[in-house]
């Protein structure tokens, strides 16, 4: 059918068959349109899968259908402009594009309501202009699938959208410019989010503000660049230990944020890993030290190297025995002299090398005896070694205090 097939406000008590179809339109004005089907009601299904070819806009905005709109092995090419417009599309069962869709042009659905599950398994989409799908908004009763085979040629633009069962990309394809956005799903909420693309995204992947429950990744499907400030997740699959996830968060394009660490912690220590969270915790404290100024930067290398910022508190325990014995081996070699010669206490190097490590102890033989010449300066060394060591201490904790 050559020209516009105008259905505006159609109401349709059965199923609309549209299969073996080919319509042309030649423009995306009113009139315009290959097939104009605004504000109509279906009462059944629109049958619209095998041999369905439409050259032009398919316009399916603010339409209802009761049963399920079905697109399998569709061709829609609209390839400088919009393909499919389904806007504020009503669909009570399922959205079907699996199994060979084309749609050469966007794939607009933004603000539909699906009441099954949107299905791209298989579906093939490309835009020489603009995203090869668009979907703000949308809201999907059931499963999204972009996956088992989907491909697309141009980024995906599906912010604030809820998918009330898995939101899916397992063994799918999207191929965009590295450093361009390929995956826009800001602010939206999922049951699960299952990333394990056929290949790794050369684009951008942007998960800022979504909610989901289980987010599924593998090390060898990661996206090049990862924005997830500001995501909250429950679970994560597969189980992997902090130092295999911890490169991900390193791929955001903005550079260093806090939050994701925050939250992959609080997952891990949720499920009981409280060794991978203090890991997560102080990766994080030492890529936040690369944003500090120099004063910080030392500062916060010193308690990095002492205490791990308190995630590591082995480590205090072994820099004391290091000073405690270099302290004691140095005054049992050249012990100092006693204040009161006329009623010297007995020396001991243990004792006194502890009363001059550890702030606020006195055990009394720092009141007793005073080194002379090098011997000061090594006792000053021992004093202000310990306090750094007390400071550093108590500020690592007071952190993992906090915490808990």
């Amino acid at each position: 059918m050559e020209g516009p097939t105008d259905l505006y406000g159609a109401s349709i008590g059965g199923t609309l068959h549209l299969e073996h179809s080919r319509l042309t339109g030649h423009g995306e004005r009113r009139g315009e349109r290959a097939l104009q089907l605004l504000c109509a009601t279906i009462g059944g299904d629109i049958q619209a899968g095998a041999g369905f070819h439409v050259n032009g806009c398919t316009d399916l905005r603010d339409t209802s259908v009761r049963g399920s709109v079905v697109l399998t092995g569709a061709r829609l090419r609209n390839p400088t402009g919009t393909a499919l417009k389904a806007n504020r599309l009503h669909i009570g069962g399922n959205l079907s594009c699996r199994g060979g869709l084309v749609a050469e042009g966007t794939v607009d659905l933004c603000d539909a309501r699906v009441g099954g599950g949107a299905l791209f398994e298989d579906a093939s989409l490309s835009a020489e202009h603009g995203p090869a799908l668009r979907a703000h908004g949308i809201d999907v009763g059931a499963e999204f699938n972009l996956c088992d085979g989907f491909t697309a040629l141009g980024r995906l633009s599906m912010s604030s959208i809820t998918v009330r069962s898995r939101f899916c990309f397992k063994d799918g394809l999207i191929d965009t410019p590295a450093g361009q956005p390929a995956l826009i799903s800001r602010r939206s909420t999922a049951s699960e989010l299952d990333l394990r693309f056929r290949e790794p995204v050369k684009g951008v992947v942007s998960l800022s503000h979504t909610r989901v429950t289980v987010l599924n990744a593998t090390p060898e499907a990661w996206p090049g660049a990862l924005r997830m400030d500001g995501m909250v997740y429950d679970s994560l699959l597969p189980e992997l230990p902090a130092r295999q996830r911890l490169p991900l968060l390193a791929r955001d394009p903005e550079g260093f944020t806090p939050q994701p660490y925050e939250q992959l912690a609080a997952t891990y220590r949720q499920h009981g890993h409280d060794r991978d969270a203090r890991t997560v915790l102080l990766t994080q404290q030492r890529r936040l030290r690369g944003t500090l100024p120099w004063p910080g930067q030392v500062w916060s290398g010193f308690q990095d190297l002492t205490v791990g910022y308190g995630y590591r508190p082995m480590r205090a325990v072994w820099w004391l025995c290091a000073i405690m014995l270099s302290g004691i081996a140095l005054f049992t070699r050249w012990p100092p002299q006693a204040v009161d010669p006329g009623k010297p206490p007995h020396f001991q190097a243990a004792i006194y090398t502890f009363d001059l490590v550890l702030p606020l102890v006195d055990f009394g033989q720092e009141q007793a005896f005073s080194p002379r010449g090098g011997l000061q300066w090594a006792a000053v060394v021992l004093v202000c070694l310990g306090w750094l060591l007390a400071t550093t201490a108590a500020a690592g904790a007071n952190r993992v205090l906090r915490r808990t």
